[in-house]
């Protein structure tokens, strides 16, 4: 558990929770998803005390739910966020065999209780945003010799600080894309050759069923921030500052940083329509070109056909058991029927290819 007391332009560690919230900032209780479950009633007297509220039960039961979809709901008193994350290289590995079989994308539930002046967040084991975060403040606050910048760089808010973290976990989406459109574009190469290796098609099927959990990842996102971004304008001024010019700047700032990550999360959701459409158009253009190929195939076969029909006919006529038969008694008969089978079948040919029946239509023009 960690816990970091914002003030104005600074923060501090603290070994345990005041006894009240500073005047002039909030603070921040950092736990792990086991921790918080066996320190439950120990946060319930945190929020009761800095936040004014204990948490509900059912909102207690969700924050230490690591199988919980984003989600939003508030009280009176704080809002509850739960933000689904994507894992580390070093938290997939434990479960890749299971997202192979299935498809999804291995994300981790973040949750947050937001109050006036208190923020309590709930993450998994050794969760790098939230510890990356506290590393990069306290780095920022210990260097940093101007005040203003400091102050500019630290959150004024629980909220704000919340979204922040949130904003990291969604560009990590944002870096996923690129390995889910190199693998597509991989896979869509692959099939457009003519004998397409026999393991494309799992890898495909696997990485569309990765962009459908995404999208439900994104969509579920989406409409936690949004309820969010609601819940925070029909806020009354009075619950942001005493004055109402600071009140609105304040609240016109945590609307702008939320917008901004429902844009991020937006981007990641068009990305990832835009991959599947893009598969989609790969795998008629593969089945299209099958059928070209057959089309080709079948055409070749039908003009062989065409070409010994004829000649069959012929054989046929010379070939029936009858004594009165043009050239069946004569020395040069066979020589002259083998011409007349060559000079119809080169006919047929020629006129085969002058029709273009046997070479493929060619797209560079006469010249080409």
């Amino acid at each position: 558990m960690s816990i970091v007391e914002f003030t104005a332009g600074s923060l501090r560690f603290l070994d345990e929770l005041p006894r009240h919230a500073p005047h002039d900032g909030f603070v921040w209780i950092y736990l792990e998803r086991a921790e918080f479950a066996a320190t439950l009633a120990e946060q319930q007297a945190a929020a009761q005390r800095l936040g004014g509220a204990a948490l509900l039960d059912v909102h207690a039961r969700d924050l230490a739910n690591e199988a919980h979809p984003s989600n939003f709901d508030a009280t009176s008193v704080y809002d509850r966020v739960i933000f689904r994350r994507l894992a580390t290289a070093q938290e997939a590995s434990a479960v890749a065999a299971q997202d192979a079989a299935d498809g999804r994308i291995d994300s981790r539930a973040v949750g947050f209780a937001v109050f006036g002046r208190f923020l309590i967040s709930v993450h998994p084991p050794g969760c790098p945003v939230a510890l990356g975060f506290i590393e990069r403040l306290a780095t920022d606050a210990r260097l940093s010799v101007d005040a203003t910048a400091t102050r500019s760089r630290l959150p004024q808010g629980p909220a704000e600080l919340a979204l922040q973290l949130i904003n990291t976990m969604v560009d990590s989406y944002l870096e996923l894309r690129k390995d889910l459109t190199r693998r597509l574009e991989d896979a869509q190469h692959v099939l457009l050759r003519p004998n397409p290796k026999s393991d494309t098609w799992p890898l495909l099927m696997h990485a569309r069923q990765q962009l459908h959990w995404l999208q439900e990842l994104c969509e579920e996102q989406q409409d936690a921030m949004q309820e969010w971004l609601d819940t925070l304008r029909e806020q009354p001024l009075s619950d942001w500052a005493a004055d109402v010019d600071q009140a609105v700047r304040r609240r016109d700032a945590l609307v702008a940083r939320a917008r901004d990550v429902m844009e991020h999360i937006d981007r990641v959701l068009h990305h990832a329509r835009r991959l599947e459409q893009s598969a989609e158009t790969a795998v008629q253009i593969h089945f299209n070109a099958q059928g070209q190929r057959t089309n080709d195939i079948m055409r070749t076969l039908t003009a062989i056909t065409a070409v010994f029909l004829p000649l069959n006919l012929f054989t046929g006529f010379f070939g029936m058991n009858f004594d009165q038969l043009p050239l069946i008694h004569s020395g040069t008969g066979m020589w002259v029927a083998l011409a007349l089978l060559g000079v119809v079948a080169v006919g047929i040919l020629l006129l085969f290819w002058r029709r273009r029946y046997l070479s493929h239509a060619r797209e560079d023009g006469p010249d080409s």
